[in-house]
């Protein structure tokens, strides 16, 4: 989009999708090798069912951008794996908010559907680390580097963590 400005909603979408990075990679850097499998009761996912979810919810908004809805639920892949393949749909639902405009989907019901949904689940995983014995740092997330377009493993280094 040479000379124009970017729609002030992409960029703030694309920041959102930064957090999610930044806190998703909080949530999974150094968890117990036997995390993903932590179930807290008979009913309830486990934190590889819940990152597969994560997975899916970017990939669902790749669709929506591209005015399409299309939901897949994905089989768990093994842990390292499901990592793996959060990062990676973090990236191309970047590249499609640089590269696609919303046809039939707002950007808004993109927020607050699939990348709303996807910062809870985050915040679940969070709360399972405890759960299961291998704690995440509570962060002030507003002095967190968080930078649009960094959607990678690769996250800046805390600022402002407390116990």
């Amino acid at each position: 989009m040479t000379g124009t400005s970017p729609d002030p909603r992409t960029e703030l979408i694309r920041h959102t999708l930064a957090t999610v990075a930044y806190r998703g990679a909080k949530a999974v850097r150094g968890a117990p090798a036997d995390f993903g499998a932590y179930r807290v009761g008979p009913t309830s996912r486990t934190p590889v069912q819940i990152l597969a979810h994560i997975g899916d919810l970017l990939e669902w908004s790749v669709w929506l951008l591209r005015g399409e809805h299309r939901w897949h639920d994905s089989d768990p892949l093994p842990w390292d794996r499901e990592v793996d393949r959060f990062f990676d749909l973090a990236a191309r639902l970047d590249e499609a908010l640089l590269t696609v405009r919303p046809t039939k989907w707002t950007l808004e019901q993109i927020f607050q559907g699939p990348i709303a949904d996807a910062l809870t689940h985050i915040g679940q995983l969070t709360m399972l680390r405890r759960l299961a014995g291998g704690p995440v740092r509570g962060e002030n997330y507003a002095k967190a580097e968080i930078v649009s377009g960094r959607v990678g493993s690769v996250q800046a280094e805390p600022r402002a963590e407390f116990d």
